[in-house]
């Protein structure tokens, strides 16, 4: 792993990109790393989500794995926080998966 100020410039990279990310939209670990240059990063990616709670302005919980699991919903205080901050902006989750998951992906490298 590279040293604690690479990572936290990784993080701030990743946070900037997260804000980006429109209410009422979800990108995922893989697509951010890919937008930053980093393919196979994805799981820094989710380091960073981890890492995002104490930042309240960035949006955490759009973040989600490539098939649109709620893999990170521990991170947020309780077992349905997650979940209930995507219902607010209007998902629809089932079996801690967000449905129609297609629909409502915002890829970073082509933000239209």
């Amino acid at each position: 792993m590279k040293n604690t100020s690479d990572n936290a410039d990784f993080f701030d990279r990743v946070y900037d990109v997260v804000r980006q990310i429109p209410e009422g939209r979800v990108t995922s670990y893989g697509a951010i790393a890919g937008h930053l240059g980093m393919r196979r990063s994805a799981r820094m990616v989710g380091w960073a989500m981890n890492a995002a709670h104490s930042k309240p302005d960035v949006p955490a919980h759009r973040v989600v794995n490539r098939n649109g699991l709620l893999t990170g919903k521990h991170h947020f205080g309780g077992p349905r926080v997650m979940q209930q901050l995507l219902e607010n902006e209007g998902h629809q989750i089932e079996d801690d998966q967000i449905t129609h998951f297609k629909q409502v992906f915002w890829d970073p490298a082509n933000p239209m």
